[in-house]
């Protein structure tokens, strides 16, 4: 099923007309706000190199559910 959405404000310009697929294998710079320095710190301290790494990432989903738990 073809799944539309704005990424305009969450991915940077040279991104926005990827699919959902492409973006989940792009650098993890891709994303608005994480510069060239973030994600050599993000390979560094937790081999994230992809948006998807980011996403799957253990650590990062254990903060967001707990984040998610308290309602805020």
């Amino acid at each position: 099923m073809p799944v539309t959405a704005d990424l305009t404000k969450l991915v940077d310009k040279a991104y926005q007309d990827k699919t959902l697929a492409e973006l989940v294998d792009a650098p993890v710079a891709a994303l608005a706000g994480v510069s060239e320095g973030d994600a050599k710190l993000l390979k560094q301290a937790f081999n994230i190199t992809t948006v998807g790494d980011l996403g799957r990432n253990p650590y990062f989903r254990t903060a967001e559910a707990l984040v998610a738990l308290t309602g805020n």
